[in-house]
Formats: structure tokens, sequence, C-alpha cells
């Protein structure tokens, strides 16, 4: 068999030579002779090798006492052949260069936000607390200002306002029917005495006024007078105060709404011991008086002049009209004075900074104030600014144009209202537009 051929010898050869191993035709098969004579030389020179390593150890340590072992018999020389080496010994694959292991990766942190800025060493720890404190005192303000007309809201009493029936379409903006009521029911004989109300028995309109507040544009304030002669629901023409006496706020808010054409929105009412609580909630308010005002009827004697008016002089001051010379028409007009005046103290700054009266004032408003189902804390703050726009001069104040001021009607002396002008007036506010009533200012 040829030797080329032999695949035993190819391995032979391929572990003897490696990669480096040359072609088969460069090499051929030694005799007997010459593999006997390479083996002998092979074996003479592991012979030399181990007498040259003895020696070396012996001189580096040289033996105590002799000693007759395996290890001083020199090793006999190997008679394997290639053949049997690579047969009895496993292949070994070349080495390959091993990379050196990456560095260590320093551990990996989380991002930290920066540490707070130190105040300036030289800042007093004392005003920094007392920063913190008016902060709080700001806070404490702030909700007290919220907390109180909350409470007060919950304590107002409701009353039905809303009629039954046929009703004018909701115009732009919100109307406001406030009405100033003469009840006496709820006040005691001395106080009936102190603030001069009389002793007649029901429930009768003193006041009656409509606040017209447009989506954009000036608010006005229409003053209604007690004695206009109207058509009320039901009931035939009578004085406009006889619809509440004969049907309670809905037939008054229907029987406004029918002879204005305007749909009332929201309802507030004050009595007698609640308008004069409120005045002096706030301080009592500050009137001029063109002459002295004496009236009998309503216990008013006030002198002519600038004065501050307490609870039972104001509310004499804004029901007295025998003692007018204009009679309804001059107590109108008061009554609207009045109403901004107490408004506009209501709202100075020194009502909000004195916790005291703010208390007293929202107080005084919830049991003074009887307010419709659908009258709401929101409606009250607009009402109230609405009116302090008209008192400082940027709004109206209307009175209904009139035909008759003294005319003689089955329900006695009464006011016959113009017609065709009040009609023009009540339907530029039905449209929202309150830029053509200056007319009608009074």
């Amino acid at each position: 068999m040829d030797p080329r051929h032999d695949s035993r010898r190819q391995q032979d050869l391929d572990w003897l030579y490696g990669s480096e191993r040359p072609s088969i035709d460069q090499t051929r098969v030694m005799d007997k002779t010459e593999l006997e004579e390479l083996e002998h030389r092979r074996t003479k020179a592991a012979q030399s090798a181990a007498a040259t390593g003895a020696q070396a150890a012996q001189a580096a340590n040289p033996p105590q006492r002799v000693v007759h072992s395996e290890a001083d018999v020199p090793p006999r020389p190997s008679t394997r052949s290639r053949r049997d080496m690579a047969t009895e010994e496993p292949r070994r694959e070349p080495s390959r260069p091993v990379a050196p292991p990456p560095p260590p990766q320093p551990p990996r942190t989380r991002p930290t936000a920066p540490p707070a800025a130190r105040p300036p060493a030289g800042r007093p720890r004392g005003r920094r607390n007392w920063a913190r404190l008016v902060g709080i005192a700001l806070l404490a303000w702030l909700v007290w200002l919220v907390a109180v007309p909350m409470v007060a809201l919950t304590m107002a009493n409701k009353v039905q306002e809303q009629p039954s029936g046929d009703r004018p379409a909701k115009q732009p903006g919100t109307t406001t029917l406030l009405v100033g009521s003469d009840a006496r029911e709820d006040l005691s004989a001395e106080e009936q005495a102190k603030l001069g109300t009389g002793t007649e028995t029901g429930k009768r309109t003193d006041t009656m006024m409509l606040l017209y507040t447009p989506d954009s544009g000036r608010p006005v304030l229409v003053s209604l007078p007690r004695d206009s002669y109207v058509s009320i629901p039901g009931y035939g023409h009578n004085k406009l105060n006889a619809a509440y006496s004969l049907g309670g706020p809905q037939l008054l808010v229907k029987t406004v709404e029918q002879d204005t054409g305007l749909r009332v929105d929201n309802y507030m009412e004050v009595g007698f011991d609640g308008f004069s609580k409120v005045v002096d909630a706030v301080g009592g308010v500050k009137m001029c008086l063109e002459s002295p005002m004496v009236d009998k009827d309503s216990h008013t004697n006030l002198p002519a002049g600038c004065q501050k008016l307490s609870g039972t002089n104001a509310l004499g001051y804004v029901r007295m009209r025998k003692a007018d010379p204009t009679g309804d028409l001059g107590r109108m007009k008061r009554q609207r004075a009045m109403m901004g005046a107490i408004v506009k103290k209501s709202m100075s700054p020194m009502t909000f900074i004195n916790p005291v009266r703010y208390w007293r004032l929202n107080m005084a408003v919830s049991g003074a104030v009887l307010r419709g189902e659908d009258t709401g804390i929101t409606d009250l703050a607009s009402a109230g600014n609405s009116i302090r726009k008209i008192s400082g001069g940027d709004g109206l104040q209307l009175a209904v144009p009139l035909a008759n001021a003294n005319a003689t009607t089955a329900a006695g002396s009464s006011i016959l209202w113009d017609d065709e002008a009040a009609a023009d007036m009540f339907g530029q506010m039905a449209r929202g537009d309150t830029s053509g009533l200056d007319k009608y200012a009074k």
C-alpha cells in the first residue's frame, strides 16, 4: 500500500509538523536501518541529558547518606516509536492567544440632585422665621376670607320665588329683583318701637328694584315705585306692592316679569331688622342731608349736613316719604344712595382686613337676606360688585318713566307708567344693551 494513502500515517505527520508540514511529494519513507539509527541517536541524547541533570542536582544538594532506589537508576531509553506515542498520547491543539480581561469599570451611581443652596451665612435666622410666619398668616387670612361667606351662606334662609306658567325668554346678562320687606311679625314690641315700624299686620314690599348686569357694558339699577298701578296676574289692576301681600315672592316676580318683559334670574329680600343690622355691622354709613329730616311715622329726626347714620337712623332715612316734597320718588332716590353707600363700605379694604368686622358683616347679611332657591354665593357677590360700580359712577341709576306721579285710581293715589318709554327702556335691557339708557337716568 502506498504510504501516501495511509490515513494513520497522515495523522502522524500532521501531529509532527503542524501547519508547516511539507507536501507529500517532499517526504519519503525511511528504511529499517535509518529508523534504527534515528532511534539510537534519540536514546543516547536522552541518557546524556538525564546524566547532566543528575550531576547538577547532586552538586546543589550533596546527599548525607547513600540511598539506593529506583531514582538512582538511570532511565531506560524509550523504545516506543513515534507512531506509538501519537497513538497513546492525546493530540493537543495549538494554543491560541488569550485576550487580556477588560479593565474593571467603576460602579454606576444614580445621579443625585445638586445640594440645595444654603442661605448666606450673614442672614439672621430670625428673619427667615419671620418670613415663614408671615406666609402662614397670609394663607390663614385667605382661608378665612373664603370660609366665612360659605358658612354664612349655609345659614341664610331661602324662599321659592320662581313662578309657574309662561315666562319671558331669558335675556343676555343677569337680572336680580331686590326687595325691601316691611314685615313686622318677627319684631318684638320693643324692636318695633325702636325702629319706628308701626304695628300694622301683614307683609308688604316697601322697596323694589331691578338690578341688571349685562354681559358687556354698564350695569343699571332701576327703581320700581311701590305705588305703580299695574296688572297683577289673577287679581286685575292694583298697586305693585299689593302683589307680594296677595301671593308672596312668586306672584311679585310674575307681576314684574309681566309688566317689564324681563325674566328675573335671582331674588334677594331684606327686612327692616336685617337692614338695620347690616348697617351696624359695617360701622354705620355716612350720608349728607341738604336739609333737616323730621318724620314722626318713621321716627326720623336728622339734622342737615354730612353725618354717620346708625342702623336705626339709616332705616328711617330710607323709609321716610310723607315729609319728602317728592314723595315716593324722593324716597327711591335715597334708597339707591343708601344701598350704594352700604355696598361701597362693605367692600372696602378695612372690611377684609378687620376679621371682627368681616365676620359681623357676613353673619348680618346671612340673617338679613332671604335669597331665592337658585341664588347662590356667586350671584350675591356679582350683585354687590354691580352695585359698587353703579355707586361709583360706572353704572346707571334709573327710574321707570312716568306718565302721572299722582293719579287717582281704584286703588287710591297711584303712579302711572309711560308705557311707550318704559317699553323702550326695558326692551333695550332685554336685548342686552345698556348704552342708550342714559336718557332715563335719575
